[in-house]
């Protein structure tokens, strides 16, 4: 059966016929240039373990067959947990499915009759699928809506959330009804080269940048060069989005840190003024403060450590953000 899954940049197939979807493209890329450490007992955190888990991937299909199955091959690579598969119907979360380690074969019952059946893969773990079958005729959906595409950290990542229709950039895009492709990257968001190429050669009506959260717990640029890091990152994503509204967002609130040095000596407000720096060397650039999305009250409820909202959190961040992130009319 032709499929029809979305949310990746490559497809690829094992001799047994699994297949992983690659957020980022591997194919000659060298990956010591974003996980190269100088102490060879310390691994990369692993911007490319993060491309290779498919958060944000999902299929959709138009039929009336009474159940969908698909097998599942699932490891924890350098997560702490695996998410569900999520399955809805007509737009409505129908049933969200555990995964465990290992391989499994997911069988879900549908209606029997026509709906539309979308399958949302998980947002964590190491995960191929093959043998995706229905026991009914099917015809698989092209993505509809404009496109927007969000890159950002583990928050945009949301291993947090409930299940992958339900992370934060799931739930805006359903809102609107959009084609989302998110490059949340779990740690990893870090201004790198290969992700400013990626969504720059990537058609989009809309593009919003998640930055900084990432770069104040890595240290990853100081004072000095964190503004030109954020400018040099929106140009090349500029450079083939000429007119596409383009919205950056500055750190949500993490009140247990707010006001403590990283290792370069910037706080989360000193991280939040540079990448403001960076990005208003762009005049089209829209600027949403991170802060303004929750509050300290709400984030010292919602979330499930220092920096991460817990399931709840993550949706009161996408009806939050639903209302902030717009197409021009």
């Amino acid at each position: 059966m032709i499929d029809r899954w979305t949310g990746f940049q490559h497809r690829e197939v094992d001799a047994d016929g699994w297949t992983t979807f690659w957020r980022l493209d591997p194919r000659e890329q060298d990956f010591q240039l974003a996980e190269w450490t100088a102490n060879p007992d310390r691994v990369g955190q692993g911007l490319w373990a993060r491309a290779a888990t498919p958060a944000g991937v999902r299929g959709a299909w138009r039929t009336a067959a009474t159940s969908v199955g698909l097998e599942l091959r699932a490891n924890l690579s350098i997560y702490s947990k695996l998410t569900p598969v999520d399955v809805l119907v007509d737009g409505e979360l129908y049933q969200r499915c555990a995964v465990q380690e290992g391989e499994q074969r997911l069988v879900v019952e549908l209606p029997g009759r026509p709906v539309e059946v979308e399958i949302w893969l998980p947002q964590t773990g190491r995960i191929a699928i093959r043998g995706l079958s229905f026991d009914g005729a099917a015809e698989p959906l092209a993505p509809s809506g404009p496109r927007w595409i969000t890159y950002g950290s583990s928050i945009t990542q949301s291993g947090g959330a409930y299940g992958p229709s339900e992370t934060w950039p799931a739930l805006v895009a359903r809102q609107h009804g959009w084609e989302c492709f998110s490059f949340g990257f779990a740690g990893e968001c870090h201004l790198d080269p290969i992700v400013a190429r990626t969504i720059r050669d990537l058609p989009a009506r809309l593009i919003s940048l998640c930055l900084g959260i990432n770069i104040h717990g890595g240290a990853t640029y100081n004072g000095r060069t964190l503004p030109g890091q954020v400018e040099s990152f929106i140009a090349t994503v500029r450079a083939g989005h000429p007119q596409t509204p383009l919205v950056v967002i500055t750190p949500l609130l993490a009140p247990n840190r707010e006001g403590t040095p990283n290792a370069v000596g910037l706080t989360l407000d000193d991280v939040r003024t540079c990448v403001e720096l960076g990005a208003r060397t762009d005049p089209a650039v829209h600027l949403i403060d991170g802060r303004t999305i929750l509050t300290e009250d709400e984030a010292r409820a919602l979330y499930a450590d220092d920096v991460h909202p817990g399931p709840d959190g993550y949706r009161l961040i996408g009806e939050r953000l639903a209302g902030l992130l717009t197409l021009p009319q």
